[in-house]
């Protein structure tokens, strides 16, 4: 197991490209990035070159809605760009989701339909959308992660909100460019049962979560029993090999360095 930083979550007092050798400091090499196309990319991928470090994933801020038909142009548009950013910076992976979410003073919002659907309409727009991306992803080599967003936080009903619908869609594609995303946050906000999905789901999984609940700290902050947690990827890298990565996607309730240490306490096997 690898650990990968979020540069949108540690070090904020600095210019997010400032913050990259600190995580190189920490010792991890692969950092994740929200929000590609307001962050300075070249800047950030230079400087990841520059330490032999590499930019894990990315998403992008303006995908359009998956579960609107009337947006699919949009959408496929804004997955042209992303591609062409991900292969442009190296970066193997990008998150997908099936609403658009903006950010305003108002809080985190789905943006509005171009008209009213039923779920079953909803699920059959996202996954005539799904296939659509598809066919531009498999012109490169990067891996999609589905990744379900909780209702708590995220307002106007996002339509894929459990893991266990997210984990659908990967099975039913079958495609090792489309995996799920198991987000510890996001899962026990909406629908908890997380050890329960780590069975379930497992072999979908490439990317494993770790921010406590409710304030998305370092674990040992919150309600989640990660010992519990380790102790279930432990049991499945003893199993069955599992050798995924770690991403710390949680803002440190101390220094940086004390929240490393409480999470190698937890995912000692991690490097």
């Amino acid at each position: 197991m690898e650990l990968t930083g979020y540069l949108d979550f540690w070090f904020r007092d600095l210019p997010i490209v400032e913050r990259i050798p600190h995580f190189e400091r920490l010792g991890i090499r692969r950092l994740d990035v929200w929000l590609w196309r307001e962050r300075p990319m070249a800047e950030i991928y230079a400087e990841c070159k520059q330490r032999g470090m590499i930019i894990n994933s990315t998403f992008d801020g303006n995908c359009g809605n998956l579960v609107d038909a009337t947006d699919h142009d949009r959408v496929l548009r804004a997955w042209e760009e992303s591609l062409e950013a991900a292969v442009k910076y190296e970066i193997p992976h990008l998150f997908i989701f099936s609403n658009q979410i903006d950010v305003s003073a108002k809080g985190e919002w789905v943006q509005q339909l171009n008209r009213d659907y039923t779920p079953g309409e909803m699920y059959a727009n996202l996954l005539d959308g799904v296939e659509k991306v598809m066919r531009l992803v498999k012109q490169t080599k990067v891996q999609l992660w589905f990744e379900a967003l909780n209702t708590f936080h995220i307002h106007g009903g996002v339509f894929v909100c459990t893991h266990d619908l997210a984990a659908d869609i990967v099975r039913r594609f079958d495609d090792p460019q489309l995996r799920l995303s198991f987000d510890c946050y996001h899962q026990q906000r909406t629908a908890g049962n997380l050890i329960w999905g780590m069975e379930q789901y497992y072999g979908l999984y490439p990317t494993f979560h770790i921010g406590d609940c409710p304030t998305r700290q370092e674990p040992g902050t919150g309600e989640i029993n990660f010992a519990n947690i380790s102790a279930k990827l432990d049991e499945k890298l003893d199993e069955l090999g599992y050798d995924g990565l770690i991403g710390l996607e949680c803002f440190p309730s101390k220094t940086e360095e004390e929240a490393l240490a409480t999470i190698r306490g937890y995912f000692p096997r991690a490097i």
